[in-house]
């Protein structure tokens, strides 16, 4: 009878794999909420442009990435079509000192600053239209002092 270690190993290989595609697909482009109070902040000097009035997309993009140009139309569409809303996009490769701070692993990656500056929402990978309206509407909504 033959050995069947190579059979199991490629089975659980086929599996594991499988498994870490669908978590990455059910995240990908998702605009996860973050903490209002949260340690990272981004001032119109560390993005080289002022802020929104209302909000800003910032969205970090590399020359070799594939999804970065339709992110940045459409992140680019929502802002001329919301008023006091501004899209900043940063060259992940010439801004690695904001690429660490703001922990991007990789392109796109899509945050989501109040008037203030504060990252509300964040997303790894390029999200709908109905997501970054969705958050611009959180992120917009005048808090209680």
């Amino acid at each position: 009878m033959a050995d069947p270690t190579g059979l199991v190993v490629a089975a659980v290989v086929l599996l594991a794999a499988t498994a870490f595609g669908l978590v990455r697909r059910s995240r990908d482009g998702r605009l996860r909420a973050l903490r209002a109070d949260g340690p990272l902040r981004l001032t119109a000097r560390d993005l080289g442009q002022s802020l929104g009035d209302r909000a800003t997309l910032v969205q970090f993009s590399t020359s070799f990435c594939a999804t970065c140009p339709g992110t940045r139309r459409l992140l680019t569409e929502v802002a001329d079509g919301t008023p006091g809303v501004r899209h900043v996009e940063i060259d992940a490769e010439e801004r690695l000192d904001l690429v660490r701070r703001a922990e991007v692993m990789r392109t796109p990656t899509v945050l989501v600053l109040d008037r203030d500056g504060r990252v509300l929402r964040r997303a790894s990978g390029p999200p709908t239209r109905a997501e970054v309206a969705s958050a611009l509407e959180l992120a917009t909504v005048p808090t209680a002092a």
